[in-house]
C-alpha cells in the first residue's frame, strides 16, 4: 500500500468537484525518477507531487506517463496542505499567500507545459465537444461572461494515458490569462473553479479552494 493522501484543488464555491491530487508526503521513501513514475502511473490520478522537503516546500511533481517542471493544481494543493510562503519546484519558487478560502501560487507562463488554447464561440459550444483522439493538448474555452472575466473551459491532455479530460488545470488557465492579459474567473470540468490574475513582472496568479478526500486503495 502506498501512503498517500488525496487533496481536491478548484473545488467550486460549495467544495464540490475539484481535481484529485495524489500527495506522498514521504518523498524520500520514493528515490528517483523512474519509481515515482511508476507509482504516479499506479496511482493514475492526472497529477501526484512528491514532497522532498515540507518545510521548503519543495515538491516533484508527476502526470501518469511525464515528470512536469510546474503545474497549477498541484502548486495550489501544495501550498495549501503545507502551510509555505513559497513552494520550490523543477521550474523555480513559487510565491504562495492566501486569501479567504482561496490559496493563490503565482507562476510564469514559459513554465507550464505547451498546449493549444483553441477558443469557441459560446460555452454551450464547449460543453457539446467530444473528447478529441491523443496527440494533442487541446485547452477548449469560450467567453461566458466577457465583460466580468468569466470563462468555461475544459481540458484535453490527449497523452494517451487514462486521462481524456482533466477536471481542472491550472497551468492552462494560466497561459490563457497570459494570452488575455486580465483576471480571469473559470468554470472547468464538472463545476470546478479557477481564478487567476496577471501580476507585474510576468507572473500570473492561479487560485482555488481546496479540500481533503479519500485515497484510493492502490497497492
Amino acid at each position: 500500500m502506498i501512503d498517500h493522501e488525496v487533496l481536491r484543488v478548484f473545488c467550486g464555491p460549495d467544495g464540490a468537484h475539484g481535481n484529485r491530487l495524489g500527495v506522498v508526503r514521504d518523498g524520500a521513501a520514493v528515490p528517483g525518477e523512474a519509481r515515482r513514475q511508476a507509482v504516479a502511473k499506479d496511482l493514475g490520478f492526472s497529477e501526484t507531487i512528491f514532497v522532498d522537503d515540507a518545510a521548503r516546500g519543495a515538491i516533484d511533481i508527476y502526470t501518469p506517463s511525464a515528470r512536469l517542471p510546474f503545474a497549477g493544481h498541484p502548486c495550489v494543493g501544495a501550498a495549501w496542505l503545507l502551510g509555505v510562503p513559497a513552494l520550490v519546484t523543477a521550474a523555480g519558487v513559487v510565491d504562495v499567500r492566501r486569501d479567504g478560502d482561496l490559496t493563490w501560487i503565482a507562476g510564469r507562463a514559459e513554465w507550464a507545459p505547451g498546449r493549444t488554447l483553441r477558443e469557441y464561440g459560446s460555452a454551450e459550444e464547449v460543453d457539446a465537444l467530444p473528447v478529441p483522439p491523443p496527440g494533442e493538448w487541446i485547452y477548449a474555452w469560450a467567453w461566458q461572461d466577457e465583460p466580468s472575466g468569466r470563462v468555461r473551459a475544459r481540458g484535453f491532455p490527449g497523452r494517451g494515458d487514462g486521462i481524456a479530460e482533466d477536471e481542472a488545470t491550472g497551468a492552462a488557465a494560466l497561459l490563457l490569462t497570459a494570452r488575455l492579459g486580465r483576471p480571469l474567473t473559470v468554470t472547468q470540468g464538472r463545476g470546478s473553479q479557477i481564478m487567476t490574475a496577471p501580476r507585474p513582472g510576468g507572473l500570473i496568479e492561479v487560485a482555488g479552494r481546496v479540500r481533503r478526500d479519500a485515497p484510493d486503495q492502490t497497492g
